[in-house]
C-alpha cells in the first residue's frame, strides 16, 4: 500500500516567527519504490524526512495526514511514534557516521535497542550476522566501539541497525555525502540490495547528488523552498524534465567526457526566498527564466501524465 502524505505542513519556530520549511506537501510512494528527493540546500528535504519519523522542536506540526500501509502515523506525537520507529518506519540520518553511541560497543547498543522493542537479541543474532555479511562487515564489529570503525564501515553499520526490524519505509538522508567515490557506490548498491531482498518495502533517498539517484532511484521528486516542484520516473526527470527549476538543476550537472571548454555548466542565478515570509505564488518565479503574470498565483501540484506530477503554470498551459 506504501506511503501517502497529504497536505503536510511543518514549520520551524523562531523568535521572529515561523519558518515555513514544509508548506503543503502531497505525494505518495508505492511498495517497492525507491524515491529520490533532491533540491538545493534549505529546500525542505531533510525537514520532510524528519517530519515522517522524528518531528522534534523547534519543528512544529501545522496540519496534514501521513499513512503507511493504510495505517495513520501520528507524526505530531513523539511518544506515540516510538511504537512505529524502526518497526514501521526508520531512518539512516544525515551524518550517520556519528549516530552511534560512542560509549557503547555496537553489539550492546543493538541489544539494548531490541530489548526496548521487546525483541530477543539472541533470536535476531543469526539474521544480524547475515546482514553484516551482506554489507561486508565481520561479526567482530559487534565487539567494537564505533570509533574503531572507518567512516564507510560506520555508515554500513547504521544501515544494518536501521533495517534490522524490516521497516516498511526507510529514509536515507545524505548517507553518501561524506564518503569517497568507491564507498558512495558501495553504499548506494546496498540500498538497492536491501530493497530487492525486501528488508524494506520502499525508500526515500535524500541527496544533493542527482547522479546517485540516476543509478538507484525509480522516481525522483524535486523540492524548492518548501514546495514540491516535480515528481516523475527517474528517466523522465533526467532526460525530459518539465519544471524550469528541474531543468536548471539537471543542466548544472557535469557530463562524462565533456570538457568545460566545450560546454560550460549553467548555474541558477539568484537565491531561494526566505521562508520566514515567503513570496506569494510560485516560489521560484523570481529566478525563473519563463515566469509570467500567472505565476503570482500558486500553481497546483498535479499529474500531467501517468506518474508525472508538476507545479508550473507555463507547463500546465501546454497540457490544456
Amino acid at each position: 500500500m506504501g506511503l501517502q502524505v497529504e497536505n503536510l505542513r511543518v514549520y520551524y519556530q523562531t523568535l521572529h516567527g515561523d519558518v515555513k520549511a514544509l508548506d503543503g506537501t502531497t505525494f505518495s510512494i508505492e511498495d517497492g519504490e525507491i524515491m529520490g528527493l533532491a533540491g538545493e540546500s534549505g529546500c525542505g528535504k531533510t525537514t520532510l524526512g524528519h517530519s515522517l519519523v522524528y518531528l522534534h522542536l523547534p519543528m512544529k506540526f501545522i496540519e496534514g495526514r501521513v499513512t503507511l500501509d493504510g495505517q495513520d502515523l501520528p507524526v505530531w506525537n513523539m511518544e506515540e511514534m516510538n511504537h512505529h520507529r524502526f518497526k514501521d518506519i526508520s531512518i539512516v540520518p544525515q551524518y550517520a557516521m556519528n549516530a552511534m553511541n560512542p560509549t557503547r560497543k555496537i553489539g550492546k547498543m543493538i541489544s539494548e535497542l531490541l530489548h526496548v522493542k521487546g525483541i530477543s537479541y539472541k533470536a535476531v543474532f543469526p539474521e544480524l550476522k547475515r546482514r553484516l555479511d551482506l554489507v561486508k562487515l565481520s561479526p567482530d564489529v559487534l565487539n567494537m566501539y564505533p570509533i574503531e570503525l572507518s567512516g564507510g564501515m560506520k555508515q554500513r553499520m547504521v544501515m544494518v541497525i536501521s533495517t534490522l526490524m524490516n521497516p516498511s519505509l526507510l529514509i536515507a538522508d545524505e548517507i553518501t555525502s561524506a564518503l569517497d567515490v568507491s564507498s558512495q557506490r558501495a553504499v548506494s548498491e546496498m540500498l538497492v540490495e536491501f530493497r530487492n531482498r525486501e528488508y524494506v518495502k520502499s525508500m526515500i533517498v535524500i541527496t544533493h547528488d542527482i547522479s546517485i539517484l540516476y543509478q538507484i532511484a525509480d522516481t525522483i521528486m524535486i523540492m524548492y523552498a518548501g514546495k514540491l516542484a516535480e515528481k516523475a520516473p527517474t528517466e523522465t526527470i533526467i532526460h525530459n524534465p518539465r519544471h524550469p527549476y528541474t531543468r536548471l538543476l539537471i543542466s548544472s550537472l557535469p557530463k562524462v567526457g565533456v570538457r568545460y571548454s566545450e560546454q560550460k555548466l549553467q548555474g541558477i542565478s539568484g537565491n531561494p526566498p526566505l521562508l520566514l515570509n515567503p513570496p506569494a505564488g510560485c516560489r521560484f518565479r523570481d529566478r525563473c527564466p519563463v515566469a509570467f503574470e500567472k505565476c503570482i498565483e500558486e500553481p497546483p501540484f498535479i499529474e500531467i501524465e501517468s506518474g508525472h506530477y508538476l507545479a508550473c503554470w507555463k507547463e500546465l498551459e501546454k497540457n490544456d
